[in-house]
């Protein structure tokens, strides 16, 4: 991944491990062990789905406005939470106005470009790309939300220390993100009851086709929704809006536009009569959704950007759904 965020890593580069690459690189890209490749570029053939491969449900409809006129909020918006990396940096602003535009929720957004699951956990010891203001349990008793979304394609070890020895696709590596999305959950509900809360409902967002490693984010989305299951949280299937429709996890840079995009030209790029097609990616990067070049330093993606809608629309409807159940 490009990474969209700078973090003092002196100490990290006294580490033997850093080899060939050094964590110069850590400072100008997010985590992937391929080349962002051309234009098109065709992914390789998937393997067998990973065991829980797909158990879970479609996401609420994204292309359905948020806001349902017919259902006006009876209260204040409530606090809603969201953490991730770079991913999660390009769509914070976009969500924020696709949950406030509910009148339900209000977004506090502490992304990090370069982290994983492991980078917000407080009882992680080490090098984490995440100051201690900024870990789940510290945030959860000053936010205190009602929701905790989590988006975290998957980084490894080579970016993120905390991932010290987890490489991609290894035993450890799926190993590593079952127990800490467990340790994640448990200090986000022993936070919240310190803090005489009600345990935050976590919705664990799903990841788009990986252009290089379609089997790694099947099994990473696999282990999300049996968290979710298994606590009675959120699993919003985001990724599966930004890949074919019948082929969940082929990676492409561009989709047929969906109906909200052709209610919407602008978010359909290439318009055409009866449909037209909408850029999902750059030519130069096939992980981030964001159109703008990317650059070294972290920020919101700047310009209209269709899958960074489609996700956002995606994880507004899985929040809107629930948190108008919750309230009545």
């Amino acid at each position: 991944m490009i990474q969209r965020w700078v973090v003092p890593l002196l100490a990290v580069l006294v580490l033997a491990l850093v080899g060939a690459f050094g964590w110069g690189v850590v400072l100008a890209s997010d985590p992937t062990d391929a080349p962002s490749g051309p234009e098109n570029a065709p992914p390789p053939a998937s393997t067998a789905p990973a065991p829980g491969d797909g158990t879970s449900v479609p996401p609420p409809d994204p292309t359905a406005t948020a806001a349902d006129p017919g259902r006006k909020p009876t209260g204040p918006a409530v606090p809603v939470l969201y953490l991730g990396d770079s991913l999660a940096m390009e769509n914070q602003d976009v969500l924020a106005e696709r949950l406030a535009a509910t009148g339900r929720a209000k977004l506090h957004a502490a992304p990090h470009s370069g982290t994983t699951l492991c980078d917000y956990l407080t009882a992680r010891r080490g090098q984490s790309l995440v100051p201690a203001r900024d870990k789940a349990a510290t945030l959860v008793r000053t936010v205190r939300p009602r929701v905790v979304i989590l988006q975290f394609w998957g980084n490894a070890w080579g970016y993120t220390p905390c991932m010290a020895g987890a490489t991609y696709g290894s035993a450890g590596y799926y190993e590593r993100y079952a127990a800490d999305a467990r340790a994640l959950t448990g200090e986000i509900a022993a936070a919240a009851r310190d803090a005489g809360l009600t345990r935050p409902k976590i919705v664990w967002v799903s990841q788009a086709p990986d252009a290089f490693h379609p089997d790694r984010v099947r099994r990473i989305n696999a282990l999300y929704a049996a968290r979710a299951a298994a606590d009675g949280d959120l699993y919003a299937d985001a990724g599966r809006t930004l890949g074919p429709a019948g082929d969940r996890y082929r990676w492409t840079r561009q989709l047929p536009c969906d109906a909200h995009e052709r209610a919407h030209p602008a978010y359909c790029t290439h318009p055409a009569p009866g449909g037209g097609t909408t850029d999902l990616h750059r030519t130069d990067d096939a992980l981030h959704f964001c159109l703008a070049p990317t650059t070294t330093t972290p920020r919101p993606c700047p310009v209209r950007s269709p899958g960074i809608d489609r996700f956002a629309r995606a994880v507004t409807a899985t929040v809107d759904g629930w948190l108008r159940g919750a309230t009545g």
